[in-house]
């Protein structure tokens, strides 16, 4: 009885409701008048020097200012002397785990980067705010500041939130503040969603040269990711570059690689369930006439060009890491280093 008696309840309850009027929310504004927009705080870092486990090569473990005063967590590590040396930045995956993710990525590649830093060049490892999936696609330009109409000060109020490949430019206008870094010499390679994020980050801010390395751009080409694209499980199936090409929407993604000036190289992987994404974007790159290169090999590991140590620790790389990263520092030496003839 008193089970019934509660539905009955309910059921009225709902109809009552039913029959209010429905109130609009209301989005409130700043007015356009107020102290004027506060100026950037110019971009500046705090490092920690550490010893990096098997190399005679410390690493700075700098906390980096971005463009909402918060610090992103990279870290440094150079030749000796006073330069001004070309850079490179490493980037794997998701931003995630903050600082511990790039202390574990400086660990794992310290052997490659000790083979890039013989060579002369800063080698920066990065990470970056995590993702808000789709918030990219909705975003039509960077954040800016606003004025302030409501406290009579001057706050720092951001017209909406930062994303994750802002991180990244963020990082690269630090290093070109250090003093041993020549400022027009800074390239970016990533794997995965890092490749992405040179991509995105390019869109909007010149570096001299970037790698990526299977980059998942599916957000930057705009490719539906949504229930009915093609899955296997929870796996999403873009192998084939036709299937990518009609699921893609091409009049956005080409708005963004055109504003693309950066030199790319990229890198497929024949097997890989994204493999269409991957030549799809260079596809466009070239049709757009912009400054790009592809190379695709067939490799069981995903970011194959990243070399990390054997289950032994030894550093031991296949046949085709050796290639890739030959190709990898030749592409950076003809575009990071002004000694060699372009």
């Amino acid at each position: 009885m008193k089970l019934m008696l509660l539905a009955s309840m309910i059921i009225v309850s709902c109809a009552v409701l039913a029959l209010l009027p429905r109130i609009t929310p209301i989005a409130w504004a700043q007015l356009p008048g107020g102290k004027p927009p506060v100026e950037e705080t110019p971009s500046h870092g705090y490092a920690i020097t550490k010893a990096v486990k098997g190399s005679e090569i410390p690493a700075d473990y700098t906390f980096v200012l971005t463009r909402d005063e918060i610090y992103v967590p990279i870290a440094v590590r150079k030749p000796k002397g006073n330069g001004p040396f070309p850079v490179i930045t490493m980037g794997s995956g998701e931003g995630k785990r903050g600082m511990l993710k790039v202390e574990e990525l400086v660990e794992r590649l310290a052997p490659m980067q000790d083979h890039m830093i013989a060579r002369g060049y800063v080698v920066v490892t990065v990470n970056y705010r995590n993702e808000v999936p789709y918030l990219y696609e909705q975003l039509q330009q960077p954040a800016h500041n606003l004025p302030d109409s409501i406290s009579g000060e001057q706050r720092t109020l951001k017209s909406h939130p930062t994303l994750d490949h802002e991180d990244l430019i963020a990082i690269v206008r630090y290093l070109q503040t250090l003093p041993y870094v020549d400022k027009n010499a800074i390239g970016a390679m990533g794997v995965s969603h890092s490749g992405e994020m040179i991509l995105k980050a390019a869109a909007e801010y010149d570096f001299a040269a970037g790698v990526c390395i299977e980059p998942a751009t599916h957000e930057f080409l705009s490719v539906n990711t949504s229930p009915t694209a093609p899955r296997k499980g929870t796996e999403i199936q873009y192998n084939d570059i036709e299937e990518v090409r009609k699921n893609a929407d091409k009049a956005a993604a080409m708005e963004r690689i055109r504003r693309i000036k950066t030199p790319m190289l990229i890198f497929g992987r024949d097997t890989d369930h994204l493999n269409g994404i991957f030549k799809l974007t260079n596809e466009w790159l070239r049709e757009a006439g912009k400054d790009v290169t592809w190379y695709s090999f067939d490799h069981p590991v995903h970011g194959y060009v990243f070399i990390y140590p054997q289950p032994d620790g030894a550093y031991r790389p296949d046949p085709i890491q050796e290639k890739t990263f030959e190709i990898v520092m030749s592409y950076f030496d003809k575009r990071l280093k002004h000694s060699i003839t372009q």
